[in-house]
């Protein structure tokens, strides 16, 4: 029976995209879209007694990156260009049962934009993140090179030197009860993401209170924006 239940779990998981998606009626011609990288501190993809087994003890922290791929905010053209926001909750990012009550967070941009995108950038950031991303206490500018190949599984990330991720494809290896399933949707709004695992998530900037490094966890999610 527990191989059965291991096998259907993982034909879910692999059968299909996971999808949140606002009304699709908004993704027909959205004004700017491109790709999502999002890593937590806790697994996404997992089985809820693991779940349980964390809450409010990780989880707390998150690096979230947009690459654009085409479109305009707020008037200006962001074509190629990438922000990645890195934040602090209270507690465990997305816990059904507790609101994250304050969340402090770090924007990094892209440092080939200029002065009107750079703006653009950290505005449309703080629109796509919403409450988690009310109290930014700093914006930097730095290299960030985003490698995404969506519906893989694998993608990198480096912001200068503050961040680096690194993810890969889940893989029936990387179930542990056979109950696993998406069990934290993604922090914002997405037209599509998948689930991933993270090989490095590593954060040494000022701001938050805490530096960190998580690797070695199923707590990404790649996928698509479109707004």
């Amino acid at each position: 029976m527990n191989k059965v239940c291991v096998l259907l779990s993982l034909v879910t998981f692999l059968a299909g995209v996971t999808l949140y998606a606002n009304d699709p009626t908004d993704l027909t011609h959205p004004g700017i879209s491109g790709d999502y990288l999002e890593v937590r501190t806790s697994d996404v993809w997992t089985g809820p007694c693991f779940a349980n087994g964390e809450v409010n003890l990780t989880g707390k922290e998150a690096v979230i990156a947009w690459r654009v791929g085409q479109g305009t905010w707020r008037g200006v053209s962001l074509d190629g260009l990438q922000v990645v926001a890195v934040l602090r909750a209270n507690v465990t990012l997305g816990d059904p049962f507790a609101a994250p009550l304050h969340a402090k967070s770090v924007l990094i941009v892209d440092n080939r934009a200029s002065q009107e995108q750079s703006d653009a950038l950290v505005s449309f950031a703080r629109e796509m993140g919403g409450e988690l991303l009310d109290d930014v206490v700093w914006v930097r500018k730095a290299p960030v090179a985003m490698d995404l190949k969506s519906g893989s599984g694998f993608a990198s990330l480096t912001a200068g030197d503050l961040v680096e991720l690194k993810t890969r494809a889940l893989s029936h290896h990387d179930m542990h009860c056979g109950n696993e399933t998406v069990y934290y949707p993604p922090l914002t709004s997405v037209a599509e993401a998948r689930p991933a695992y993270a090989l490095a998530h590593r954060f040494e900037g000022d701001g938050l209170g805490s530096t960190w490094s998580f690797p070695s966890k199923r707590s990404a999610f790649i996928g698509t924006f479109a707004r």
